[in-house]
């Protein structure tokens, strides 16, 4: 019978998340792992049979502690101010660094990317009852304001710009 465990996995998982929401995957070696996640190697590689396998697991992790709270509170979004803050105030991070690093090289990584970034689509076509190709725009928008660190009034001021449902404002 072999030694119990010496760490929790849980909080292993979530130190990985951490870690290549911080560095992403290419940033991030085995031995990084073991030092931060304070697991022997021996013991990463018989829980989690590689450094892509925990990848996996932390990039499930976080759509499900980060990106899925998200959806929630996109439900109750009554405009694309409200909808561009709940996006622009997510932590994506690791998220994000998939869509640009692993999805291009990773079958596997690409589809939970995109089947995440279809639910926050779908998510803000219900809660402001858009078409999905207007929510795949606005997802984008507030992506792209995350990505660029911009400040609250950025993203209220682009929000009134592009809200679809206040046909008032001039686009140009």
């Amino acid at each position: 019978m072999g030694r119990p465990r010496a760490f929790d996995e849980d909080e292993a998982v979530r130190a990985a998340v951490r870690l290549f929401s911080r560095r992403a995957y290419d940033g991030v070696s085995v031995d990084d792992l073991v030092s931060h996640l304070g697991v022997h190697r021996n013991s990463l590689y018989k829980t989690f049979g590689s450094k892509r396998g925990l990848y996996l697991i932390a990039l499930r992790r976080h759509l499900t502690d980060d990106v899925r709270p998200l959806l929630d509170a996109l439900a109750g979004a009554s405009d694309t101010a409200a909808a561009l803050r709940l996006v622009t105030s997510a932590d994506l991070g690791l998220l994000l660094l998939a869509a640009v690093e692993r999805a291009p090289v990773d079958e596997e990584v690409a589809a939970e990317v995109t089947a995440a970034l279809a639910a926050v689509d779908r998510a803000i076509a219900d809660a402001l009852g858009v078409p999905v190709e207007t929510a795949v725009a606005l997802t984008a928008a507030g992506l792209g304001l995350l990505l660029r660190g911009s400040p609250d009034d950025a993203t209220a001021a682009l929000a009134r710009r592009l809200d679809p449902l206040d046909r008032t404002r001039p686009l140009g």
